[in-house]
């Protein structure tokens, strides 16, 4: 039976040492989210962000707009919160509803207040310049975060990502090839998936769909990382097959594993997004 990989002592540790700095500092770090729209999943995580932002000392303004907002509304309040030298980061929670571009909201946001680390130039900073140069983004720090905690080898292992989402696929696959593992990226069009999935000392899948990932498409002894999370009914399941963890020596559970340490480093990002603007 594979060793669970819990997020939660992590994630305390990174409120930890997050404790510590702000100890130090003369002023508040300021998180502001954007939420456009009532999509269930987007209130809930917009309310347990703010709350532990709030735990942690960090001032913590919610943004509502209604799901009819125009672009141009969204893209003013951006443009205004860049503006404020009081505001050390902005969150805007997806998904958006479809009348607004992604791409366009994402970009407006300063890179230097971007803590969710989705802005262009934080992306590039990451794949050019590695880890910790620019804002990256947050699930994946995290999971880079677990492994170090775990002592999870990394360098010169055969990592795979099932998915290539801007959000988790990709920028994975950079931290784990600025860790010396050597990488794969697989998705939907990835022929003969299962064989590669099975060459992987390191699976992370993230794909959001609940018992994609079968036993049979796990290496014996490989750890599992689990980014996937489905509400169904009143359960949260993740990609893993429960038989899964059979066959891995180690795996990330769904719900309370990867979960806790997002929210972790959003935190972090927005009190090293303070502490560089501000000095």
């Amino acid at each position: 039976m594979a060793e669970l990989l819990y997020g939660a002592p992590v994630a305390e540790a990174v409120y930890a040492e997050l404790a510590d700095r702000l100890a130090g500092l003369p002023y508040t770090p300021s998180l502001h989210v954007i939420r456009v729209g009532e999509d269930p999943a987007s209130l809930a995580y917009v309310r347990l962000k703010a709350r532990r932002a709030r735990r942690l000392g960090l001032r913590s303004t919610v943004h509502a707009l209604p799901e009819t907002a125009e672009e141009a509304e969204l893209l003013g309040l951006i443009e205004a919160l860049n503006a404020d030298p009081e505001v050390d980061g902005i969150l805007v929670q997806l998904p958006l509803p479809a009348h607004i571009a992604t791409a366009h909201v994402l970009e407006a946001i300063a890179p230097e207040k971007d803590v969710d680390g989705f802005h262009p130039l934080n992306v590039g900073r990451l794949w050019s310049r590695g880890p910790g140069v620019g804002l990256d983004p947050c699930t994946p720090a995290g999971i880079m975060r677990l492994l170090a905690h775990y002592r999870v080898p990394v360098a010169g292992r055969r990592a795979v990502v099932v998915g290539r989402s801007n959000i988790v696929g990709k920028p994975m696959a950079a931290m784990l090839l600025a860790a010396d593992a050597t990488v794969a990226v697989a998705h939907s069009r990835t022929r003969d998936l299962a064989a590669l999935t099975r060459e992987a000392e390191l699976l992370v899948s993230a794909v959001g769909r609940p018992g994609y990932l079968r036993p049979a498409m796990v290496r014996p002894g490989a750890v599992v990382v689990d980014v996937g999370i489905t509400r169904v009914g009143e359960r949260l399941l993740g990609d893993a097959d429960p038989g899964v963890a059979e066959v891995a020596s180690r795996l990330t559970p769904v719900p309370g594993g990867v979960g806790p340490m997002t929210v972790a480093m959003l935190l972090w990002n927005t009190v090293r997004a303070a502490e560089r603007r501000r000095g």
